[in-house]
């Protein structure tokens, strides 16, 4: 089983998001029994806590489930657990690379390199910025990239 965790700064935002939409491709291309899919946030401000009423209501406009996603904080022992850790922004890859320190972690990316012809290199949180349509549209972008990555790195 291949294991992807996405990480923001507070896990209900960006990175449930990413979790919801990247679920759903998955399962769209039949891979569920492939891959698992989870999402941690590097503070722990939300845990527990569903993803924000912008995330929920984007994805619902867009027809992807985000039940039973619940915020929680990444764990040292989440770096070595899954094979590909993917973050929203600079921010959390440095604190992601401070975490594991010398440990052997699977690949550390972020979102948007996987899209390199893009303007942004960080999604943006809309958690500050409110805009949850914008952040949509990358993490889409993204993950679209990364499931195609993951196919042809792991011959599915």
């Amino acid at each position: 089983m291949i294991k992807v965790l996405f990480v923001c700064l507070g896990n209900i935002c960006r990175s449930p998001m990413a979790e919801a939409i990247f679920r759903d491709l998955v399962k769209k291309e039949g891979l569920e029994g492939k891959i698992s899919i989870d999402s941690a946030g590097t503070g722990n401000w939300h845990v527990g806590e569903p993803p924000h009423e912008g995330t929920r209501n984007i994805l619902t406009k867009n027809q992807i489930s985000f039940e039973g996603q619940k915020a929680r904080q990444i764990k040292t022992n989440d770096l070595t657990q899954y094979d590909y850790i993917i973050g929203m922004d600079a921010e959390n890859i440095g604190n992601m690379h401070k975490m594991a320190g010398q440990s052997e972690t699977g690949m550390i990316a972020r979102l948007l390199d996987f899209v390199p012809e893009n303007e942004f290199e960080d999604v943006p949180d809309p958690y500050f910025t409110g805009n949850f349509q914008e952040v949509y549209d990358l993490v889409t972008a993204g993950c679209e990239r990364l499931l195609i990555e993951i196919k042809n790195r792991e011959s599915l």
